[in-house]
């Protein structure tokens, strides 16, 4: 970790919290993925994120470096199984990515309600395409 806390320099941004990785819908959707559950095994990522192993993989690596999530391999029966979860740091860098974009929706949605000349209603002239 780094001396800000984050690994890997995997920091979040210093202007609104969104966490650099998590900006990535790939990485978003893995990490929301294993957030929600205990333990999923690679299969279910790979299927429910629309990856590729290898692409599965990858991602994986950087999150795991970056310590959002962590990674388990074992055996069902003679079956090589491999597992992902997040971590307590990832559930918690998530939460707060998500409360980050759901600032910036806010502050947009309260920034066009103030300056209602900015919606182009049915009486007002519209811009031409051209």
């Amino acid at each position: 970790m780094s001396g800000t806390g984050q690994a890997g320099g995997a920091a979040s941004d210093a202007v609104g919290g969104l966490e650099q990785l998590l900006l990535d819908p790939t990485r978003l959707t893995i990490v929301s993925l294993v957030s929600a559950t205990t333990w999923c095994e690679f299969g279910f990522v790979r299927d429910h994120a629309h990856l590729t192993d290898s692409a599965l993989s990858k991602q994986l690596t950087t999150l795991g470096n970056a310590e959002l999530v962590e990674i388990r391999k074992g055996y069902v029966g003679k079956r090589p199984r491999t597992w992902v979860r997040a971590t307590a740091v990832g559930r918690e860098r998530l939460r707060a990515h998500l409360a980050a974009l759901q600032q910036i929706a806010d502050r947009a949605e309260q920034a066009a309600a103030a300056r209602p000349e900015a919606d182009v209603g049915a009486g007002a002239q519209q811009p031409h395409a051209g």
